[in-house]
């Protein structure tokens, strides 16, 4: 006697309802591998995110101090206290600009969930090759669209 789970012994309901569960497993595993490769990217884009907008603070707090050393430097034409402002207004820009360059690299990190794309693309290739069952007459399946011509046949 051959297996009982066999595809032979099973009903078209059984094998419908097996496909059905099958699929619905696949989609789910689709959907939860495109969450994951996106939740990666909005990692890196948050992060990229916060460096552009703590260097664009301190841009912003380099530029009072920027004036300041340039009022000074008019004002004394020597190595004082202007110096200084300047110096530490310098170090501000350098910083804003280091953090500059982490975000490009930050950003340039973000790609498409390649992954959910091919498998994707591998899912819909193998559903391409599926032959439809062909229809008998007593097949017949009444559609929205065809429902009152084929009810009056």
């Amino acid at each position: 006697m051959s297996d009982p789970g066999s595809t032979a012994e099973r009903s078209l309901g059984q094998l419908v309802a097996s496909a059905t569960a099958e699929m619905s497993a696949l989609v789910h595993d689709e959907i939860a591998l495109a969450k994951a490769e996106l939740r990666q990217d909005v990692k890196r884009g948050v992060t990229g995110g916060a460096a552009i907008s703590i260097a664009a603070v301190f841009a912003l707090f380099s530029l009072p101090v920027l004036s300041f050393a340039a009022a000074y430097g008019i004002h004394n034409l020597g190595l004082g206290l202007a110096w200084s402002f300047l110096i530490v207004g310098v170090a501000f820009l350098l910083l804003a600009a280091l953090l500059g360059l982490l975000a490009v690299a930050k950003f340039k990190k973000v790609k498409p969930p390649e992954k959910t794309i091919a498998s994707t693309k591998q899912t819909a290739a193998v559903l391409q090759n599926v032959k439809p069952h062909t229809r008998t007459p007593q097949d017949k399946v009444l559609t929205p669209a065809g429902t009152a011509a084929e009810l009056e046949a």
